[in-house]
């Protein structure tokens, strides 16, 4: 997922450089140019991709700012109602092919911030490579699942209705159908009955008293969109111990019939109740097929994700004395006021156009009323349950539209809903799991746990999935506080935990330099490959270097180590103590990140800096040497090199597509770094591969390295003060215990995340809010990520 493909520059920058650039510029360029043109219209940007998954992207002007949480509930509100209900597109970013939509989960984990994801990036690994789109989060002292739950939506205007569809609309959303299913198409798992319907409505479930002779199917814990549908029907005698199993039918999704079988009783028949089963003496007499057979049959033909389907499936399950746990009851789709059933027989013909169970037919045949009810889920189920009702209103309901003359939309202010009140009003199931909080929801829509285990495995066995989720995971939190810390010294361990090993990655230690060289001095060499956070000279002849910048210490290593300064070599090495162990593989996993696979960094030194900095032989890892030729005297002024957008795509599209350039400077001042976007990553490779011609060229590369949403590496490291401005602290020391034993902490809730979105239908849309930290004048921001859960990924349990 790209955060920036809807969310380039203005295309008026793009006008402004003439022919010149229209010459330069690929197809794919054009492209972006056309992105970028779509970014303030809402239906100019739907003509993008006209065809394809829902995505999330973040728009590039609000990529580098954190958002809040009235900021996310506009992402939320959008996902679940669309503009259909009235609602805009995000401030901050666009959600596209929102109708394809089909749940909502919002997973909070308490106690974590972004610069605990940034310092345990390779063990988090379901979140940094599933989650491909990121904004920094602004703590809320506000509870986040009520603050979701409650956040008002405005109310569609009068002029949004017309008639006859204003009474129309009214009929639906007071229709049993819609309020138990909503109005839009989805997929087959929001059908299926849960364990708490089927208690309630008295199916065999697996441990309940009454069934404890049940056999039960080899089935999977949880199904999803595609899994296949049988459809099932049994027929039954009446005997001394009560209705028993005389014949079942089973057909696959194709209508084919897979089992077909008479059954004989096991106790003596006291009717054969001919005239609804079809069933005889003279049929029974020869058979030898018992119930214990066709079970075994039954289970050796469905597969452990099968889905029944029958129409009252509860009866023909009780007949066979057979738990399944996936299943979807016609009698229950197509459903009536005060819990009044159609039965099998209207229903085919209203909307199969089909004749069963005819007078001239003795008997019922369970393969005909097998595969209807296979039929009317499947029609069900591909042309959603607001649509099925407007077919069939009449013909089945007696619900009859009477066209008038629409009043008079008089303005009235706007009223404002709460988000968990429309989304029930339209038929939307929504739901809370976590620890017993007070959350702003009805508490028959809560549900307790005193564990994140237990929550998880909760979640997964509820089908069909609520459309609207909110789960609180409290594993980090609680490991903390048995860590015996106070709130005040909790936060205080993890503000210089979490911050000094993120800082690490952005310091080098340069030296020895000539005798009398001052920090600026320091400044003026090391400011060519990144910006400069700060330099702290050391023993008068050393000096520590922090870039603001993933990449500045990863080129300054690359380039200066070994350089000659006044005559004198200097040496360019990162610092070697425990946070830094695994800081190669960490870079390495970042610039492999999904927002980072097409960006490459480069920098233009000043004309002087250019000539002391001569390029290595080649070109391998993070701390390449090479020998190269002295700088100009301090104090010599060097002709700046023009660092333009447009001269970046002249000299860069020669490699590949340039989809977008980012320049790196403050407003007013020229800028000196760059980021280049191509339109595949095939284009940066090819100028990594070239860094040797393009050196000699006055440019230095690396791969890019610092999350696109972060202006600042060592800015997301360093907790802020309620103003706003950075705290100054001391030397940070370098982990602890309680680093050390949060690793299989986060281990495991990764594990468990990455279960949590897998357990997701297709087409959800997947937000994992990291909340940060708030306590005083301190702040430690959050991360919040997201992503659209897509069938094509992989499954990794």
């Amino acid at each position: 997922m790209d955060m920036e493909a809807a969310s380039s520059p203005p295309a008026a920058a793009a006008e402004n450089h003439g022919g010149e650039r229209k010459r330069i510029m690929t197809a794919s360029h054009e492209e972006a140019k056309r992105l970028k043109t779509e970014q303030a219209g809402d239906g100019e940007l739907q003509r993008v991709r006209a065809s394809g998954p829902p995505r999330v992207s973040v728009l590039l002007d609000r990529l580098r700012q954190p958002i809040t949480l009235r900021e996310l509930t506009e992402l939320l509100h959008y996902a679940a109602l669309g503009k259909t209900g009235g609602i805009k597109q995000p401030s901050w970013c666009r959600l596209h092919h929102q109708k394809k939509v089909r749940g909502v989960n919002v997973a909070v984990v308490e106690g974590l911030t972004q610069s605990h994801f940034y310092k345990h990036y390779l063990t988090l690994q379901h979140l940094r490579t599933n989650y491909s789109t990121r904004v920094t989060f602004t703590p809320s002292s506000d509870n986040i699942a009520s603050g979701i739950f409650r956040s008002e939506v405005p109310e569609a205007d009068c002029s949004r209705l017309s008639s006859p569809e204003s009474q129309l609309q009214k009929v639906l959303y007071t229709h049993p159908v819609v309020r138990a299913f909503g109005k839009q198409k989805r997929g087959l798992t929001a059908y299926v009955l849960s364990k708490e319907e089927m208690i309630k409505k008295h199916y065999p479930v697996k441990g309940l008293m009454g069934f404890e002779e049940f056999v039960c199917t080899d089935s999977s814990d949880s199904v999803t969109d595609r899994s296949p549908l049988f459809g099932l029907d049994c027929e039954m005698c009446l005997t001394v111990k009560g209705y028993e199993l005389a014949r079942v039918s089973l057909v696959d999704s194709g209508g084919t019939c897979l089992l077909d079988e008479l059954v004989k009783p096991q106790n003596k028949i006291l009717n054969y109740l001919t005239q609804f089963s079809g069933i005889t003496a003279a049929m029974l007499r020869p058979v030898r097929t018992t119930l214990r057979d066709v079970q075994a049959r039954l289970r050796a033909l469905l597969p452990s994700d099968a889905v029944l389907v029958g129409h009252s499936i509860e009866n023909d399950l009780s007949a066979l004395k057979i738990i399944h746990p996936h299943l979807i009851d016609t009698s229950l789709l197509y459903r009536r006021e005060f819990g009044q059933k159609f039965k099998l027989k209207v229903l085919a013909e209203a909307v199969l156009k089909r004749q069963i169970q005819t007078e001239e037919r003795k008997g019922h045949d369970p393969v005909e009323d097998a595969s209807a009810a296979l039929e009317l889920a499947q029609f069900f189920i591909q042309t959603g349950p607001g649509r099925v009702v407007e077919l069939h209103l009449e013909s089945l309901w007696g619900y009859t539209v009477v066209d008038e003359e629409p009043p008079e939309c008089k303005p009235a202010p706007t009223r404002i809903h709460r988000f968990s009140d429309v989304l029930q009003t339209l038929g939307r199931t929504v739901a809370f799991s976590g620890r017993r909080s007070d959350v702003e929801l009805d508490l028959s829509k809560q549900q307790w746990h005193k564990s994140d285990k237990e929550l998880l495995a909760s979640f997964r066995r509820q089908t069909p999935r609520p459309f609207l989720s909110v789960v609180q995971l409290s594993s980090v939190s609680d490991r903390l506080k048995l860590l015996g810390l106070r709130r005040e010294q909790q936060q205080q361990q993890q503000r210089r935990t979490a911050s000094s090993g993120l800082r690490d990655m952005c310091v080098v230690f340069a030296g020895p330099f000539p005798a009398g060289f001052s920090d600026r001095e320091v400044r003026r060499l090391f400011r060519c490959c990144g910006p400069l956070q700060r330099i702290q000279m050391l023993h008068r002849v050393h000096a520590r270097v922090e870039f603001k910048l993933l990449e500045g210490a990863t080129l300054a290593v690359k380039t200066l180590n070994g350089l000659s300064v006044q005559g004198q070599a200097i040496k360019v090495r990162r610092p070697v103590h425990e946070s830094t162990l695994d800081l190669d593989a960490t870079l390495d996993a970042l610039t492999e990140d999904a927002s980072n696979t097409r960006h490459l960094y480069a920098v233009r030194p000043s004309r002087g800096q250019a000539e002391g900095v001569k390029n290595p032989p080649e070109m391998n890892g993070h701390t390449l040497e090479a020998e190269r030729n002295g700088l100009p005297p301090a104090g010599t002024e060097s002709r700046r090199l023009q660092l333009t957008e447009e001269t970046l795509r002249e000299t860069f599209s020669r490699f590949g597509a340039v989809e977008d350039v980012i320049l790196l400077a403050r407003p007013e001042k020229q800028a000196r770094h760059a980021y280049i976007k191509f339109a595949s990553s095939e284009g940066k490779q090819a100028a990594l591969r070239s860094s040797e011609d393009l050196q000699r060229e006055d440019y230095l590369v690396c791969p890019s390295a610092t999350p696109r949403h972060l202006p600042s590496w060592v800015a997301m490291a360093t907790s802020t003060g309620a103003d706003g401005e950075a705290a100054e602290e001391a030397t940070p020391g370098h982990g602890g215990s309680q680093d050390d034993d949060s690793i299989p902490v986060l281990q495991k809730l990764d594990r468990r995340l990455g279960k949590l979105f897998r357990s997701l239908p297709e087409g959800t849309l997947s937000v994992v809010l990291l909340p940060g930290l708030s306590s005083g004048s301190r702040l430690l921001p959050g991360l919040c990520l997201m992503e659209v859960r897509q069938a094509s990924r992989g499954e990794r349990t």
